[in-house]
C-alpha cells in the first residue's frame, strides 16, 4: 500500500465547512474596509530576507528564530513573509505611492509563515487580515484604524474582547527611558531569563512580554514608558484617547504593553479575548513612523494592524451554515443528460445555483442527493423530456424550461 501523506506539522487543510466560516470573516472585513476607503493590496508570499531583517528587526524573535528562509537557484536569500506591514511598505516605496494623495489607505488578507511551536491558535502557516494608513501622523489616523478592528470584532460578535492601549513614544524621545530600563534590568540580571539577559542592550522592552516567572518578578517594579513620554508624545497619546472616546471605542490603558516588532512608535494597541487562554490576542498593531525611511523611502508616518483569522474563529467557536442551492436537476435516463447539462448552464448564467447528478444514480438516488444539497427546488426530466418542478413543500408541477429563470428568481 502506498504511503499516505499528511499536512506538514503546524499547517492544516481548510475544508468546505471551514471555508464558509472564513468567508464570513473576510466578507465582513471587506465591507468595513470599503466603507472607510481602504483598498485591497496583495504582495508576494516571499520577499528578500533583508526586508524583514531591516524592517522587523534582527533582535526580534521573528527574525532570530521563526522565519522560513531559503536560498533560490540564483543564490538569493528569500523568506516566506512572517508579517504583512514590511512588504506593504516596500510596495509603497517601490511604486512611488508617496506621490499619491496621503494617507494611502490599504487593506490585505492572506497567508503568513512562522516557524513556531504549533498549539491552539498558533500555526506555522496562518492567515491574517490587516489595514494600514500610510502618510499621516495625525491621531485621527490612529483612531480610524483602531475603529476598523473594533467594528470588525463587533460585527462578527467575538465575545470577551478588550482593547488595550499604550504608547512607545517616538524613537528619539524614548532613548533616556531605555537607558533607565536597561539599568534596572542589569541590576536584577540574575533573576532574568537567559533570553531577556541576552537582549538587554538591543531590545529591553521585550522583557515586559516575557513568560518567565523570574523576569515577571523583575518587571513588577520596572519603570514604565508612559511615565517618560515627551510632551509631544503625551499630547498625541491624549488626543488618541479623546478621539477613541468620541468614536465610542472602549479601551483600557496598559503601561506594560509592547509589540513583538521593532518598528513601532507612539500608539500601540492589542485586542485580547478572554476566551482564548494563553494565545489571547486576536489582533493588534500601532504606529510605525520610521519604517518606510528605513526601507529607502521618504520620512513617512504610518499606522496599522493585523488580526489572525484562526484566532478570531477560535474565539467565535461556531459553525456557519452552508447555504443550499436553488435547483437540483434529476433525469430519468441517459437520453436526458444533454438537456440537463444545457439547462444547468443556462440557469447558472442567470446567477442561479444549480447542481445535477454526476455519479449515474437512479432517480431515487438523485432525489436523495437533491435533499442532501438542501436544494430549494428539484426539477425532474422524465423519459419523454417533460420537466416537473417541485419546491421543498408542495406538489410537483409541469413547467417549460424557458420559464425557469423567472420562476426561480422570483422565489
Amino acid at each position: 500500500m502506498a504511503e499516505k501523506f499528511k499536512v506538514p506539522r503546524g499547517t492544516f487543510d481548510v475544508l468546505p465547512q471551514q471555508s464558509a466560516e472564513r468567508e464570513r470573516v473576510l466578507a465582513a472585513a471587506r465591507e468595513i474596509f470599503g466603507r472607510a476607503g481602504y483598498r485591497n493590496i496583495q504582495t508576494p508570499s516571499f520577499e528578500d530576507t533583508a526586508l524583514f531583517e531591516r524592517g522587523v528587526g534582527k533582535s526580534t524573535d521573528i527574525v532570530r528564530k521563526e522565519m522560513f528562509t531559503f536560498e533560490d537557484k540564483g543564490g538569493r536569500s528569500l523568506t516566506l513573509r512572517p508579517e504583512g506591514t514590511a512588504p506593504i511598505c516596500r510596495s509603497y516605496v517601490e511604486h512611488g505611492m508617496h506621490k499619491l494623495p496621503q494617507p494611502v489607505k490599504l487593506s490585505y488578507a492572506g497567508p503568513f509563515f512562522r516557524h513556531e511551536r504549533p498549539q491552539a491558535g498558533r500555526y506555522r502557516q496562518f492567515h491574517q487580515i490587516g489595514a494600514e494608513a500610510i502618510g499621516s501622523d495625525s491621531p485621527l489616523a490612529d483612531v480610524e484604524v483602531i475603529s476598523l478592528l473594533s467594528d470588525l470584532v463587533e460585527e462578527l460578535g467575538v465575545p470577551g474582547v478588550e482593547l488595550r492601549l499604550g504608547s512607545l513614544g517616538s524613537l528619539e524621545a524614548r532613548t533616556a527611558y531605555l537607558d533607565e530600563l536597561k539599568s534596572h534590568l542589569r541590576s536584577r540580571s540574575d533573576d532574568l531569563s537567559e533570553d531577556v539577559r541576552d537582549r538587554i542592550e538591543i531590545n529591553p522592552l521585550r522583557a515586559f512580554d516575557s513568560d518567565d516567572e523570574g523576569t515577571q518578578g523583575v518587571m513588577k517594579d520596572a519603570p514604565h514608558l508612559l511615565d517618560h513620554l515627551s510632551t509631544e508624545d503625551s499630547e498625541h497619546f491624549a488626543e488618541v484617547r479623546e478621539l477613541l472616546g468620541a468614536a465610542s471605542v472602549e479601551y483600557v490603558i496598559d503601561p506594560t504593553l509592547v509589540r513583538g516588532l521593532d518598528y513601532y512608535t507612539r500608539t500601540i494597541f492589542s485586542f485580547v479575548c478572554s476566551h482564548l487562554g494563553a494565545q489571547s490576542e486576536i489582533g493588534g498593531g500601532g504606529r510605525y513612523d520610521g519604517l518606510i525611511s528605513q526601507l529607502g523611502g521618504p520620512d513617512t508616518p504610518a499606522v496599522g494592524w493585523a488580526a489572525g483569522i484562526e484566532r478570531i474563529l477560535l474565539a467565535l467557536d461556531e459553525e456557519v451554515e452552508i447555504p443550499g442551492i436553488d435547483l437540483f436537476i434529476a433525469v430519468a435516463g441517459p437520453d436526458q443528460r444533454a438537456k440537463a447539462v444545457a439547462l444547468a448552464a443556462e440557469l447558472r448564467h442567470h446567477g442561479l445555483a444549480v447542481e445535477m447528478d454526476l455519479a449515474g444514480r437512479s432517480m431515487k438516488g438523485q432525489l436523495k442527493q437533491a435533499h442532501r444539497t438542501a436544494a430549494t427546488h428539484t426539477l425532474t426530466l422524465d423519459e419523454a423530456g417533460a420537466a416537473h418542478l417541485k419546491g421543498v413543500e408542495g406538489e410537483a408541477r409541469d413547467v417549460e424550461p424557458a420559464e425557469l429563470p423567472e420562476l426561480l428568481l422570483r422565489n
